[in-house]
C-alpha cells in the first residue's frame, strides 16, 4: 500500500496506536480481529507499517520511529540520526541556513537539518518517497522549516540554497551498486550540483576508492559507535584533507600525510582502529599517536610496547602469539578455561564462527583470538582488552 493518505487520517492513527509492537507471531491474530471493524487494507497497511516503525527504531529511536512513516527502501537507506545531526551541526558552524536535500528519501537527513533551525528544500522524484518526507515533516512538527518536492533532482534550482546536500542512490535491482557512476544520480553529477553552492555534502559509500575523491574536496569517514556509516566529500571546506569522525563524540582524526608505519614485531599491545580510521587509510596517524607500528605492511593492526589512551583504537594486552593451528588454539584455550571466546580476523580466510565450532570454548574465562598476519605468515594472537 503505497498511498500513505488512509494511514494518515484518525482512523489510521488510531489504527496505527493499537497495532504498536505487535510480535510477528501475533499479526495473524490481530488482524483477524482488526478486520471486524476495519477495511483488510487499512489494516494491513498499518501492520507493515508498525512492522518499519520497530526496524527505524535503531536509528531513529523509540520516540521518533513511531511518529515517523517508512518505506522498506527508506528505512534500510536512510541516514542514522546521530550521523545526520552530527552533519547538521556542521553545516551550523559553517554558516548555512538553507539547504537544498536533493534525495531527500524519506526526509532523515531534512529532519535533523530543521532542527538544527536550517531551511530545507527535499526533493525526490518517487512519489511515495516524496510523500513519506512530507508525512515526516508534518509527524514532528517540521513543516514550516521543510518543503518536500517530487521532482528530478537534476531539473531543480538550488540557486537560492546557502548548500547543497545529496545521498544518491546506492542500490539497484541488484543489491549495492559499488560504481560511484552507477549511482543515481551519479557521483559525477553530484559533484557538479556541489560546486554549484557555497557549501556543499555529497554522502557517498565508505568503501569508495580514494582516486575517486576530487582534489577540491574534503574526505570524511563517519563511524557510530565503531560501525562504519558513510563517507562524505565536502566542497566548500578544506579541499584535499581527509579526516575520520567517530560518533558519540564527535572525535575527529585528521590526516597529516604520514607514510606508512614501519613494520616491527609484536609489542605487548595491540590497537584495532576504528573503521573511520582504517577506510580514511589515517592508520600512520594512529601509529604515530601510539609509537607504534604495524604487524604486517598489508594488514591494519598496530602494536607498541606501551598502553597510550586513544579514541581512534581499541587496546589489547597480546597473552600469546601461535603459528596458525587450530589444536593447539584448542589446547590453550582449554589450558586457560577459556569459555567466551572473541574471534577477530584481518587478513585470513577463517570465519570466526567457524574456528569457534572447532575449539569448542568452555570455560569461566573470556579471550580474544586474532586471526592475521605477522611478517606475512598466518598468526594467532590471544589476548584481553586492556583497561587504558
Amino acid at each position: 500500500m503505497n498511498d500513505l493518505a488512509p494511514l494518515l487520517t484518525p482512523e489510521g492513527r488510531a489504527l496505527l496506536d493499537e497495532v504498536r509492537g505487535t510480535a510477528p507471531a501475533d499479526e495473524l491474530a490481530v488482524a483477524t480481529r482488526l478486520r471486524r471493524d476495519h477495511p483488510a487494507p487499512l489494516v494491513s497497511a498499518a501492520l507493515a507499517q508498525a512492522r518499519l516503525r520497530q526496524r527505524a527504531v535503531a536509528k531513529f529511536g523509540t520516540e521518533d520511529a513511531h511518529r515517523m512513516f517508512f518505506t522498506p527502501h527508506g528505512v534500510e537507506q536512510s541516514t542514522r540520526a546521530s550521523v545526520a545531526a552530527y552533519r547538521a551541526a556542521r553545516l551550523t558552524e559553517l554558516g548555512v541556513t538553507s539547504v537544498a536535500d536533493l534525495c531527500c528519501g524519506i526526509g532523515g537527513d531534512a529532519i535533523a537539518l530543521a532542527r538544527a533551525g536550517i531551511r530545507v528544500l527535499a526533493v525526490d522524484r518517487d512519489p511515495a518517497t516524496a510523500a513519506t518526507a512530507r508525512a515526516n515533516a508534518d509527524a514532528l512538527g517540521l513543516a514550516g522549516l521543510i518543503e518536500v518536492r517530487e521532482a528530478d533532482v537534476t531539473e531543480v534550482d538550488t540557486s537560492g540554497h546557502d548548500a547543497v546536500f545529496v545521498d544518491p542512490a546506492r542500490r539497484g535491482g541488484r543489491g549495492r551498486i559499488f560504481d560511484p557512476e552507477a549511482y543515481s544520480p551519479p557521483l559525477s553529477w553530484a559533484v557538479a550540483a556541489a560546486r554549484t553552492a557555497r557549501v556543499a555534502a555529497l554522502k557517498i559509500a565508505p568503501g569508495v576508492p580514494h582516486e575517486a575523491v576530487p582534489a577540491d574536496a574534503e574526505a570524511e569517514w563517519i563511524s557510530d559507535h565503531g560501525d562504519v556509516k558513510e563517507a562524505v566529500l565536502w566542497f566548500g571546506t578544506e579541499p584535499g584533507a581527509v579526516r575520520a569522525t567517530l560518533l558519540p563524540g564527535p572525535r575527529a582524526l585528521r590526516g597529516a600525510g604520514l607514510p606508512d608505519p614501519p613494520v616491527r614485531p609484536l609489542g605487548r599491545y595491540l590497537y584495532e582502529p576504528d573503521g573511520a580510521v582504517i577506510r580514511a587509510h589515517l592508520v600512520a596517524d594512529v601509529a604515530a599517536e601510539l609509537d607504534g607500528g604495524l604487524l604486517d605492511a598489508t594488514i591494519a593492526y598496530v602494536t607498541a610496547d606501551t598502553l597510550r589512551p586513544t579514541p581512534y583504537a581499541t587496546a589489547y594486552e597480546i597473552t600469546d602469539q601461535l603459528p596458525f593451528n587450530v589444536k593447539k588454539l584448542k589446547a590453550l584455550l582449554r589450558e586457560r578455561g577459556v569459555g567466551v571466546l572473541t574471534v577477530k580476523k584481518r587478513g585470513s580466510a577463517v570465519e570466526p564462527e567457524e574456528l569457534r565450532r572447532k575449539v569448542k570454548p568452555q570455560g569461566p574465562n573470556a579471550a580474544t583470538v586474532f586471526l592475521t598476519r605477522v611478517a606475512g605468515a598466518p598468526t594467532m594472537l590471544i589476548g584481553t582488552p586492556a583497561a587504558v
